[in-house]
């Protein structure tokens, strides 16, 4: 399989208990995130989140949808979200919310690897297109989260 690790940090004028249930709310992805096609919860897992089964579909600039699903393995509310992901991606999401003067950074790490075998044949070529891809996922993301909250994205990366 082969492995990749991004990193994406959002800085946003809205407070962190905002971004929080903007992001847990992954239902409502669709509605603000460009390139989510599909985010419906399977099981809501224990009454404070832990074990939360969500089905994803992403499509973006390369026309094929990924698709997994995620277990929510760590909920901190608001500081910590940390999932594992099956499917055609394989690894852990984690997402960290700090705030700090009414500013909130949301900082993404997805550390995974592509189970499809056609995918891990064409990695050693492919991998460059495939972080743009996800960037450019990210940077929809970031952008939309704004909207959704009515708030500015002071920075993106």
């Amino acid at each position: 399989m082969a492995g990749y690790e991004f990193l994406t940090t959002w800085l946003l004028d809205a407070p962190r208990e905002d971004v929080w249930d903007a992001i847990w709310d992954s239902g409502e992805w669709p509605t603000w995130w460009r390139g989510v096609v599909e985010a419906v919860e399977t099981d809501p897992g224990t009454p404070c989140g832990v074990g939360r089964r969500g089905r994803y579909a992403w499509r973006s600039r390369i026309p094929y949808p990924i698709r997994f699903e995620v277990v929510s393995t760590v909920v901190e509310r608001p500081r910590l979200l940390e999932g594992h992901a099956t499917g055609e991606l394989e690894g852990v999401g984690r997402w960290r919310f700090l705030e700090q003067d009414g500013a909130t950074a949301a900082l993404y790490e997805w550390n995974v690897q592509t189970t499809k075998p056609w995918m891990n044949l064409v990695a050693p070529l492919a991998r460059p297109v495939f972080r743009w891809n996800h960037d450019q996922v990210m940077r929809w993301g970031g952008q939309g989260l704004a909207r959704r909250l009515g708030c500015r994205l002071l920075a993106s990366s």
